[in-house]
């Protein structure tokens, strides 16, 4: 594995987390309370371990910017949605530990509180990082 190859697992890593924390939220909707336990834990540790990913690859790269090829209507799309990623990125790195401890508390009222907010942000900022992968890498990639 090269540090080239980093982006990639990280917006699969985003990819798998999608569908846990979407699989998590079926699983609750239906009343398997474990089955979602199980998942949601997962969709966490996969999420941690893409967050160790990205972090390694800023290292790595000297905290060197990614260039964004796209010109016109699709570049002001691709920042406004960048930015929007970014800052509720901040916010899942706080809201999902902390609806996981009150779930692990036992506290049920509240984990389900912060959990309708903390799953749509998640959710969000899941697809989002995949699609910043696809818009960097794959579809308007930086001519160097």
């Amino acid at each position: 594995m090269t540090v080239q190859d980093i982006p990639a697992l990280n917006a699969s890593l985003n990819a798998i987390a999608t569908v846990l924390i979407s699989a998590g939220f079926i699983l609750i909707k239906s009343g398997r309370r474990e089955a979602h336990r199980k998942v949601m834990t997962t969709a966490m540790v996969v999420s941690a371990i893409f967050l160790i990913g990205y972090v390694t690859h800023k290292i790595l790269i000297r905290g060197v910017h990614t260039p964004f090829g796209g010109e016109g209507f699709i570049k002001g799309f691709y920042y406004t949605m960048l930015i929007s990623h970014i800052i509720l990125a901040i916010a899942v790195a706080y809201i999902v530990p902390r609806t996981f401890l009150y779930a692990i508390k036992g506290d049920f009222i509240r984990h389900k509180a912060w959990a309708r907010v903390t799953f749509p942000i998640w959710f969000y900022v899941s697809v989002t990082g995949v699609l910043v992968y696809f818009f960097l890498y794959q579809w308007w990639p930086a001519v160097r």
